[in-house]
């Protein structure tokens, strides 16, 4: 995928976010994990995340939001979006990742089967996240197997997003390894 040479690049970790200008360009790598753009077009401001899991499942002790989850890493980057003038519900949402990235793996299938997969309740989380607070997903690409690179171009809000699915080689060995 290309860099553009002329923003300031941002790579995301899991559990990372960023809100910025359109001097920005924010880019990621997502498998399950997913990731959130809001991109406020008359600004030309927006932001980023790339959440684990949809919530926290356990007690937050000491009140700090925490970007690994879905939710909260919305209420931070409503946050830092206010913080530079921008009314998050009058942002676009673009939504990627939820993938599953072990096809091949038995576990993974039952628990697909049960609708378990972490990827899937990620990007069904987003989906919900997003509605719950009125801002409008113009655009998404969920689920599916393998991972995702993504660039979001702050300047002009696009997304770029490229799938890329395990080889053939890669479930046989997966399988392989699990006795299958």
């Amino acid at each position: 995928m290309r860099r553009i040479s002329d923003l300031m690049d941002i790579f995301l970790q899991p559990g990372e976010l960023f809100v910025g200008d359109a001097s920005f360009q924010i880019r990621t790598i997502l498998g399950s994990c997913v990731s959130i753009t809001l991109w406020h077009p008359i600004l030309r401001v927006g932001g980023m995340s790339h959440f684990l899991l949809p919530t926290r499942t356990g007690p937050n002790p000491d009140g700090e939001l925490d970007g690994r989850y879905g939710d909260e890493a919305l209420q931070l980057m409503f946050k830092d979006l206010k913080e530079i003038g921008a009314n998050p519900t009058l942002c676009e949402a673009k939504i990627f990742g939820g993938g599953n990235m072990f096809p091949g793996n038995q576990h993974a299938r039952g628990q697909q089967a049960k609708g378990l997969l972490v990827g899937k309740r990620n990007g069904v989380a987003a989906r919900e996240l997003l509605r719950l607070n009125g801002i409008a997903v113009i655009t998404e690409s969920l689920f599916g197997i393998g991972h995702r690179q993504i660039i979001f171009d702050i300047s002009k809000g696009d997304v770029w997003s490229r799938q890329v699915r395990p080889s053939s080689h890669e479930i046989d060995a997966e399988s392989a390894v699990q006795g299958k």
